[in-house]
């Protein structure tokens, strides 16, 4: 029998039905990545980075317990989806409780909807109305220019990587650099982030 680590994600969803909590433990931790991946843009904005992990978990989880190979996506569209979801949800109740950084959250990335394919018709997207959270293309990208422009050559290095999901300790790793100065380097993007949102001034180039 093939061992469970090395079968696909779709077939470890079906053990996962069946009750293995192995095959999900297994999903859980190779979309970890993922779950930091979605989580980062949120945290640079001044969410608390390890809350919006746990979050994001439990969209992961709930992606592992819901997934349908009948429906016309990969188990990694249908666990981002889920993902992004949870954490939209979360930005929905800070701002109803008024909590400012997460009122204004919105992703740094390319907004996830304008080039998903999955089209099951009943996502938890389209109902949840995520759009609220995002600002557009031509904004995100503008943001992140004029973002990128304000940093140093070490600074945006540190930030693509840490876009990528990659631990600090992961990226001092890969820049041959303390995790302290890595660390050091995040704050001041979340500094230098949190002054382009307020100040409204959105590059053009």
């Amino acid at each position: 029998m093939q061992p469970l680590d090395s079968q696909s994600d779709e077939a470890l969803c079906q053990l996962a039905a069946q009750g293995s909590r192995e095959a999900e433990e297994i999903l859980v931790t190779r979309y970890n990545r993922l779950v930091r991946t979605c989580a980062r843009p949120f945290f640079l904005i001044g969410g608390d980075s390890e809350d919006l992990t746990q979050e994001g978990m439990v969209g992961l989880i709930k992606a592992v317990r819901e997934y349908n190979a009948d429906k016309a996506a990969s188990f990694r569209t249908f666990a981002e989806v889920c993902i992004r979801n949870r954490l939209y949800s979360v930005l929905r109740a800070a701002a109803r409780d008024k909590h400012l950084p997460l009122n204004q959250s919105v992703p740094l990335d390319t907004p996830f909807f304008d080039s998903n394919s999955y089209t099951s018709g009943t996502s938890d997207l389209a109902q949840g109305n995520p759009e609220t959270f995002l600002i557009d293309r031509e904004h995100t990208a503008a943001l992140l220019s004029g973002v990128r422009k304000q940093l140093s050559e070490f600074e945006a290095k540190i930030l693509g990587y840490y876009l990528d999901g990659l631990s600090c300790r992961q990226i001092a790793e890969t820049v041959g650099k303390p995790a302290k100065s890595v660390d050091n380097a995040v704050q001041r993007i979340r500094r230098k982030v949190a002054q382009q949102l307020i100040s409204g001034e959105f590059s053009e180039g």
